[in-house]
């Protein structure tokens, strides 16, 4: 089958939403570090975004919890996304939960104009709530992958970011000495037990 230089154009405009949640040690940072790297192999034009509040590892790169990097823009509102992704043609967004909630749109928009957007966040805060705009990014995306960290405690996959420091914020930004994994079953004991 022989396509038109447009159908061509066409094809090759298509845009998409990929999203990667999961509690906090499961590697998402690392696969969004890893589709971006591949978009960049593939001579595209990438540009990553992470929100201002996220300074664990550096002020100006997204930095996965084993160390890998890639530069990154940091915006303070999801509006400021469009107005720098001018010319891209792949849009990576790291620590997604800590952005507001016109995130959502700002994701369709940017697919809607042929842009592929990955996505990275934590699914659920501490007390395993939705967090921020995630739901509604797994919502509107065309792809989602849920990956798991391991149980520290019985080395089952975990879902959830146990918090181990006392503090209700919703937002604490932490490492291994403020968090762990746990699975289902090691976080409802542990939170029983504090219940009774």
């Amino acid at each position: 089958m022989i396509y038109s230089e447009n159908k061509i154009n066409e094809t090759q405009k298509r845009g998409s939403i990929e999203v990667v949640c999961g509690s906090m040690f499961s590697g998402k940072t690392e696969e969004l570090l890893r589709r971006l790297k591949r978009a960049k192999i593939a001579k595209q034009e990438v540009e990553i975004f992470k929100p201002g509040i996220d300074v664990r590892y550096s002020e100006n790169e997204v930095v996965s919890h084993d160390k890998n990097s890639i530069a990154s823009t940091v915006v303070e509102h999801s509006s400021n996304i469009l107005l720098l992704s001018s010319n891209i043609e792949v849009v990576g967004i790291d620590e997604a939960q800590f952005f507001d909630m016109g995130l959502v749109d700002v994701c369709q928009q940017l697919a809607d104009l042929g842009i592929r957007v990955i996505v990275a966040g934590l699914d659920m805060d501490f007390k395993r709530n939705p967090f921020g705009p995630m739901p509604g990014l797994c919502a509107i995306a065309d792809d989602v992958l849920k990956v798991h960290a391991i149980c520290v405690n019985c080395g089952r996959l975990a879902n959830y970011s146990d918090r181990l420091v006392e503090n209700n914020k919703q937002v604490m930004l932490g490492e291994l000495q403020e968090y762990q994994p746990l699975c289902r079953g090691c976080y409802c004991q542990k939170h029983s037990e504090i219940r009774e």
